[in-house]
């Protein structure tokens, strides 16, 4: 075993781990509870920027249009 650990401490820690890291992703999902459902209508491609600029729902950017320069 590595470092001359015991196979049963070894063990023993591993399982500790993989128990602490378990719990912690059960923590993680339980708290921010992620919407698994599939909407009906897809969201049209740049409607989603919303979200990340922290815009609450209903509330709307003015947008300048934009013209492309060729």
């Amino acid at each position: 075993m590595p470092m001359g650990v015991p196979m049963t401490t070894y063990l023993t820690m591993f399982a500790a781990s993989l128990l602490a890291m378990c719990v912690g992703a059960e923590a993680v999902h339980r708290y921010y509870w992620p919407d698994l459902t599939i909407p009906d209508i897809l969201p049209k491609p740049g409607e989603c920027k919303m979200e990340l600029l922290g815009l609450k729902e209903g509330q709307h950017i003015e947008h300048e249009p934009q013209i492309s320069q060729q």
